[in-house]
């Protein structure tokens, strides 16, 4: 195990740089950068000045030399500063990190709160009317995109009840959070809890029709012990799986979301900041997302051993 847990974060380690070099390179070859989008949104170029700028901005050193200055300021703690707002990146990152990551664990909670027990429900009622009608439930969610479903929500909640998700201050109150964080997470983890959901119904499909689950019911066992202590827990492996990958999925997929609800988050931030060409917002945010995704994976792992015993790490 601890052979296992240390060569996974070394395959962490390499996975990162790989992605620092690639969000690098990515960066670069888009056309244009800070400097050339200034001068447009002016309506000139001097030549004198443009190159000025680039010095001071370090865009006219050569690729590989910005991108060690870029791994060495990060291997110190120091993201570098803001190209467009020129104040540290860390002071204008640091304040969207908690918002996303609220929303995305709500999200994450409402995702796993419907999706677990219902797709359990599903598949111990398998072709029966509720099964049918949880099933037409899972297919509405994976088939409504989440900006028309946000959108329906807020038109909902404004027009019948005269309450309105969009953020505007930062939530003073526990309501506050509630209303901004909490509608726009069940809008987000209603699709997610359709995905779980499936992957649910379908696990425990396959494991109701084992010799030992039919062998527990010959034995008189109680059916709610069958279904979540016995079925459940043999069926949760693939479940948790896409668990993790809707989490590290949250973290960087709530673009539309956050621009729907006008939530100051990670995820909104970062289009704008690849718009403007700020390359230290940019490589700093797309390293934190990749950071949770491949953590996320590392947890995901582990908990297989929690949660089975059989599962062995070479």
């Amino acid at each position: 195990m601890k052979t296992y847990v240390i060569n996974r974060i070394f395959l962490m380690l390499i996975t990162l740089i790989g992605m620092s070099v690639l969000i690098f390179a990515l960066l670069r070859l888009a056309p244009g950068n800070i400097v050339d989008i200034l001068f447009d949104s002016a309506g000139y170029v001097d030549q004198a000045d443009k190159k000025l700028i680039e010095a001071e901005l370090g865009l006219d050193r050569p690729l590989v030399m910005q991108y060690l200055g870029w791994i060495g300021d990060l291997a110190r703690g120091n993201l570098g500063k803001s190209y467009r707002l020129e104040i540290p990146a860390w002071q204008v990152i640091a304040p969207r990190i908690p918002v996303t990551l609220e929303l995305a664990v709500l999200s994450l909670f409402f995702a796993v709160l419907f999706g677990v027990p219902l797709g359990v429900i599903s598949a111990v009622k398998q072709d029966s009317a509720l099964d049918y009608l949880l099933r037409v439930f899972s297919l509405s969610g994976l088939s409504m995109p989440s900006f028309w479903l946000g959108m329906m929500v807020i038109l909902v909640l404004v027009l019948n009840f005269d309450l309105s998700p969009i953020y505007i201050e930062p939530p003073k109150t526990f309501a506050d959070h509630v209303r901004l964080f909490g509608i726009p997470a069940a809008a987000v983890g209603f699709r997610s809890s359709a995905l779980i959901m499936r992957l649910t119904r379908s696990a425990m499909l396959e494991v109701l029709r084992q010799d030992y689950i039919q062998t527990a019911r010959a034995k008189g066992l109680n059916a709610r012990v069958i279904n979540y202590h016995h079925a459940l827990k043999n069926a949760i492996l693939p479940v948790v799986t896409v668990i993790g990958i809707e989490a590290a999925f949250l973290i960087g997929g709530l673009i539309i979301t956050e621009t729907v609800f006008n939530i100051p988050g990670v995820a909104r931030f970062l289009v704008q900041a690849i718009l403007w060409r700020d390359y230290p917002i940019v490589q700093n945010l797309v390293m934190f997302i990749a950071l949770i995704v491949v953590s996320t994976n590392l947890i995901v792992d582990l908990l297989y051993v929690w949660l089975d015993p059989r599962v062995q790490f070479g």
